[in-house]
């Protein structure tokens, strides 16, 4: 396959799906430490990707690997269709990176900050305040960019800094714990810029220790653990993979609720708030079998509940020792 050329997968409706950045076997070490150990990436063209992992796993790492700011040991990468290795020129043209620290310089104005990034990627000076302008505004900076940067606010900062990696239109951006420090307001706020940056086409590669950013935004996400991929799927799959998933029946009618006892034989009963709760993976199937002998019964349940873990639950039983969820394969659970 040529450089230049996007992979694809097959989306649910059997048209091809351009692949933004994909990556098998990548592995980095330093001296005697293994910090990646051969792990496999596939992210589709305008979604965003969530790499998780506790402090050390290696997602700064893969980040500086797939933006072409250090080399990988072993295994190969294509980023927007360009080969990682043979072609790092092309992708540093087709990518943005915003780091966990920002690259404003506080000592200068915001609009300064945007002029010098138009500068770095030869734009005219027509085009480059043109752009400045635009995106100042797309960020709600406007009335703050002739202020030093030193004087912003940690979210304010936050959105210059995306802003600046705006500059060259990169249709594939990677965040590398970009709401890190911010209060909860401005994170909220960066989620919304995110979801725009999507709606309008670009892939974000997100790396976050924030569980609940990953559920909000992600289409997938995928825990790194030990240098390796514990898990990858959408956030409801991965919820799936950790017991403690049930649904809970409630009835108003004490008979129903006897009865369906009886026909639900694995149910917990709680006789004074007349509900059943049966362990479950909350998927539709696995509903659709606990309806189906309710309704074998002639019973029907008042109020029906689905209850799965949640991504903290997830993280937790990936990461907690070198091991898996049991009965799954240490390689990506799609």
């Amino acid at each position: 396959m040529p450089s230049s050329v996007m992979p694809t997968s097959t989306r649910g409706d059997g048209h091809p799906s351009p692949i933004a950045v994909s990556a098998i076997g990548l592995r980095k070490s330093y001296g005697d430490k293994t910090v990646l150990d051969g792990i496999d990436l596939r992210i589709p063209a305008g979604s965003v990707f969530a790499l998780l992992g506790p402090n050390g796993a290696g997602k700064t790492t893969a980040v500086k690997i797939l933006s072409t700011l250090i080399a990988a040991d072993g295994g190969q990468a294509q980023v927007a269709g360009h080969d990682l290795a043979a072609d790092p020129q092309a992708v540093r043209a087709a990518i943005g990176v915003t780091g966990q620290f920002s690259a404003v310089d506080g000592l200068i104005t915001g609009e300064e900050n945007m002029l010098l990034m138009a500068d770095l990627h030869h734009l005219s000076r027509a085009e480059g305040r043109r752009v400045a302008a635009d995106l100042l505004e797309r960020f709600d900076l406007v009335e703050a960019a002739k202020k030093p940067a030193a004087t912003y606010s940690g979210g304010m900062k936050r959105r210059l800094d995306i802003a600046m990696t705006l500059v060259g239109s990169p249709r594939i951006i990677f965040l590398d714990e970009p709401t890190t420090g911010l209060d909860p307001r401005s994170r909220h706020s960066m989620w919304q810029i995110i979801r725009e940056l999507v709606g309008d086409g670009v892939t974000v590669f997100l790396t976050t220790q924030y569980l609940e950013e990953a559920d909000e935004l992600a289409d997938r996400i995928a825990v790194l653990n030990d240098g390796r991929i514990a898990a990858e799927g959408s956030a409801e799959e991965l919820k799936r993979l950790v017991p403690g998933g049930h649904v809970r029946l409630r009835f108003a009618d004490p008979a129903a609720h006897h009865r369906a006892a009886r026909a639900l034989g694995e149910a917990t009963r709680d006789d004074e708030a007349l509900a059943l709760q049966i362990p479950s993976d909350g998927s539709q199937r696995d509903l659709r079998a606990i309806l189906d002998r309710l309704d074998t019964a002639g019973i029907e349940a008042d109020e029906l509940t689905v209850h799965t873990p949640d991504l903290d639950d997830v993280f937790f039983a990936l990461t907690a020792t070198a091991t898996t969820v049991p009965g799954q394969s240490k390689e990506n659970v799609r």
